[in-house]
């Protein structure tokens, strides 16, 4: 018998049998009316030609859809184990909420991590151990043309947009940056009021639709940019190239999340979609690039200038190190994002495959600079899943001098990982622009907290560094971070990676995996300058 069938008997039998109870009990009516409306919805559902199972097997069917609906909290308080989860495990996010609470992150009884399992990393403790600084690393940016360095964090908050993250979610991060002496990226979206009002330092990004420093037309407005980038609280200027999560796409911000005051920050519509330029409109090659990273730089009063970029063709780096040469317009810094770096909003297929992975793109940009012989005037910040105290320290043994984290700062703010930043019902008043959800964010509470994760995650960055016999993140090198490479096979990062000397870009013989990237790049344009 068909479920269609069992529904048509069970209707007719149902119905009669209420209907019976409801002459004999004046009282028992509203089960009658229960029973209609059930099968008035089955009915329904019999009838309509959107949905198969539905119509296949009316009213149980919708069950189906309650269950996909809560399945994602299903899986993560009742399936996932606490190495499991994606993109962050349990444990990691487990560790942030702990470190941000001031609350014991130690572990009981030994690592769950299978050592001997491919992939696994560590780091080698030394019979000349340290004792671990009390004073946090700073790093200094700013090469030879910047008027106003900074002395950066190792540990700082990476590109978040007001408008994909909620007003008070932004005060608090800021608040927490104040607190803790660390930077605030305000994210292509924009410098608004939020971001100020913190009075924490702020990297002002510059994307593709230059919001905030644009004019009618979209194109960027060199006064708009003059009055925010002189701001006391701005501290240094990115300009975005691409983002790991979506690279070659531009921004994308739902209509659902453009309010009236975030369309009046960015200069857009109000209601409509925000999708920002795949490419930048101030430049179109190289030199070009570098001519304005120079403007930049002179119109903000001489403070730290760079890009931010996840890497895609390598002759198109070589193309920019190749104009930095000419121009001698040289970027204070370079952030490197991974291709599977977070956001809020990005099409599956630019999310999972596109873009140079954060450690390739962060050796090779490393590369790249110590090739032309500019490494020690450009910094380099690694931007992506930096949470652990041995996530710093991997990424500048391998080529970074500081770093960003995103959604570890999310976390932070109390995220669960909902995955819900694109709907505008974030549960925790994070990535929406919902009131009510907004309310729930209390911002001096969170503030405390994101200053105590960043706190407590650098120390334990002190604290490995220490145990290794070092005293300075300067000290890290490739060789420090070793990798299991199969089940009896191990390899720290300079045997699994090219490194470079100083100069060996500028005079043949070139390096191997580098010569013909290196030969089609050209200064005046992005496009290859041989053909095959």
């Amino acid at each position: 018998m068909t479920p269609r069938r069992i529904f048509v008997i069970g209707s007719i039998v149902t119905l009669a049998l209420s209907a019976t109870l409801g002459w004999y009990r004046p009282g028992a009516w509203f089960v009658f009316a229960i029973v209609l409306a059930v099968v008035l919805l089955g009915t329904y559902d019999w009838f309509q030609e959107r949905h198969s199972i539905r119509r296949n097997f009316p009213v149980v069917g919708r069950f189906r859809y309650l269950l996909e609906i809560i399945r994602p909290e299903l899986h993560q308080y009742f399936v996932e184990t606490n190495g499991s989860g994606r993109p962050f495990s349990r444990e990691l996010r487990s560790l942030v909420y702990r470190r941000a609470k001031n609350e014991n992150d130690t572990i009981p009884f030994g690592t769950e991590r299978n050592v001997y399992e491919v992939g696994y990393e560590w780091m080698n403790h030394s019979l000349a151990a340290q004792e671990p600084s009390h004073d946090p690393p700073r790093v200094k940016i700013g090469g030879p043309d910047c008027k106003q360095p900074y002395e950066a964090a190792v540990l700082n908050v990476s590109a978040m947009s007001y408008g994909a993250l909620s007003k008070n979610a932004i005060l608090a991060l800021n608040k927490g940056a104040k607190m803790g002496g660390f930077l605030h990226n305000t994210g292509e979206g924009g410098l608004s009021p939020y971001h100020l009002e913190g009075g924490g330092d702020i990297t002002w990004q510059i994307g593709t639709g230059y919001f905030g420093c644009r004019d009618s037309e979209g194109a960027f407005d060199p006064e708009r940019y003059k009055d925010k980038a002189q701001l006391p609280n701005v501290k240094m200027i990115e300009l975005k190239l691409s983002q790991g999560a979506k690279p070659g796409h531009g921004g994308i911000l739902p209509a659902r999340k453009v309010t009236a005051e975030i369309a009046r920050i960015r200069n857009v519509p109000i209601g409509k979609d925000v999708l920002s330029p795949p490419a930048h409109s101030a430049f179109k090659t190289p030199l070009e690039l570098c001519e304005l990273i120079g403007k930049l730089r002179d119109l903000s009063g001489g403070k730290p200038v760079g890009f931010k970029l996840c890497v895609g063709k390598r002759r198109e780096l070589f193309a920019l190190c190749k104009a930095m040469l000419e121009t001698q317009i040289l970027p204070d810094f370079i952030t490197v994002d991974g291709g599977e770096g977070g956001t809020g909003a990005a099409p599956l297929e630019f999310s999972n495959v596109l873009g140079t992975p954060l450690d390739e793109g962060l050796i090779l940009v490393h590369n790249a600079l110590v090739g032309i012989g500019v490494r020690d005037k450009v910094k380099v910040i690694a931007s992506g899943r930096v949470v652990t105290g041995f996530d710093i320290a991997q990424k500048i043994a391998i080529g970074a001098d500081v770093t960003n984290s995103a959604r570890a700062m999310m976390f932070a703010l109390g995220c669960i990982q909902a995955q819900k930043c694109n709907t505008n019902d974030c549960p925790t008043g994070v990535a929406t622009q919902n009131p009510d959800l907004v309310a729930g964010l209390v911002v001096a509470d969170k503030a405390a907290r994101v200053q105590s994760f960043q706190k407590n995650t650098v120390r334990a960055f002190q604290e490995l560094l220490a145990a290794s016999g070092m005293k300075h993140p300067s000290e890290l090198r490739p060789w420090h971070i070793l990798r299991r490479v199969s089940p009896t096979e191990v390899k720290h990062y300079g045997e699994m990676y090219e490194y470079i000397e100083a100069n060996e870009l500028l005079s043949e013989p070139l390096p191997k995996s580098y010569v013909r990237a290196w030969r089609a790049a050209r200064p005046d344009s992005f496009a290859s300058a041989v053909t095959d």
